[in-house]
C-alpha cells in the first residue's frame, strides 16, 4: 500500500476517469482521525456514464468509496441530502481535498459547497420540532421504567442518538450519521458531547441517572418535554 493517500487517489483518478471534469478526496484520511481502516472517499464528476453511480473496490492496497456524478445528479443528490439536514455531499466537497479540475466545475462546486454548508441546514417547522420532543420525552420515560438489561442497553443507544440530534438540529446544526454524528455534536457543542456520551456509557451498566438528566437538559433546551396533549393531526 503506498502511505500517500493524496498521491493514490489522484492515480485512480488518472487511471480509472482520465475524462473526469472534477474529482474531490474527502473523509478521515485528510485528518489527524486516519486510522489503519480509514477508506478514500472520492467524489468524481463525469459527463455521463458510469456516473451516476457508486461503487466499492480496492486500489493499490486502499479502501476505496467512489461517488460517481454528473453536475445535473450532484445538485439534485444535494438539494435531497440538504432537505434532510444531512449532507455528506456538500461535506466532502465544501472540505474534501480538489484532486482534478479540468474546466473550473471543481473550484465552482467547492465554492458552493462552502456556502452552502456555512449556511447550515434549514430550521425546524414547530411540528417537526414537537415531534422531536414527544420521541425523546417518550424513551426517556422508557428508560426510568426500564428494568431489563438488554433493553436498556438498546434504549440508551437509541436515546443517544436521538438526543444528539434534537441538540443539532435545535442549535442549527448539520446533522451525521453513526460517527458523524459524534463528530458533528462534539464540533457544535463540546461539553455536551462529553456529559452525553460519559453518561451514556454508564447508564448501559445500570446508573441511568445521570444519562436521564443530560437527556433532560437537552429537552430542556429545546422547549421541554412533551407528552400529555401531544397530537398530529
Amino acid at each position: 500500500m503506498d502511505d500517500d493517500p493524496v498521491l493514490t487517489a489522484r492515480n485512480l483518478v488518472r487511471d480509472r476517469f482520465p475524462a473526469a471534469r472534477a474529482a474531490f478526496l474527502a473523509g478521515s484520511v485528510l485528518t489527524d482521525r486516519r486510522t489503519p481502516t480509514s477508506d478514500l472517499d472520492i467524489v468524481v464528476l463525469l459527463d455521463g456514464p458510469p456516473a451516476p453511480s457508486r461503487e466499492n473496490l480496492l486500489y493499490r492496497g486502499w479502501p476505496v468509496e467512489l461517488f460517481l456524478q454528473t453536475e445535473a445528479v450532484w445538485r439534485t443528490f444535494a438539494d435531497q441530502e440538504t432537505a434532510k439536514r444531512n449532507s455528506p455531499l456538500l461535506s466532502m466537497c465544501a472540505d474534501g481535498l480538489l484532486l482534478a479540475d479540468t474546466n473550473g466545475l471543481g473550484a465552482s462546486l467547492q465554492a458552493e459547497a462552502r456556502k452552502r454548508w456555512a449556511a447550515g441546514p434549514a430550521p425546524l417547522s414547530d411540528r417537526e420540532l414537537d415531534y422531536q420532543r414527544y420521541v425523546l420525552t417518550d424513551l426517556l420515560e422508557d428508560l426510568r421504567g426500564c428494568a431489563d438489561p438488554a433493553e436498556r442497553t438498546h434504549l440508551v443507544a437509541h436515546m443517544l442518538q436521538r438526543a444528539s440530534e434534537l441538540a443539532l438540529l435545535a442549535g442549527g446544526h448539520w446533522l451525521g450519521t453513526g460517527k458523524w454524528l459524534s463528530r458533528r455534536l462534539a464540533a457544535a457543542d463540546p461539553e455536551l458531547h462529553r456529559a452525553l456520551t460519559e453518561a451514556a456509557t454508564q447508564a448501559v451498566t445500570g446508573h441511568t441517572n445521570g444519562f436521564a438528566a443530560v437527556v433532560a437538559e437537552v429537552l430542556d433546551q429545546a422547549g421541554g418535554p412533551l407528552w400529555d396533549g401531544y397530537t398530529v393531526r
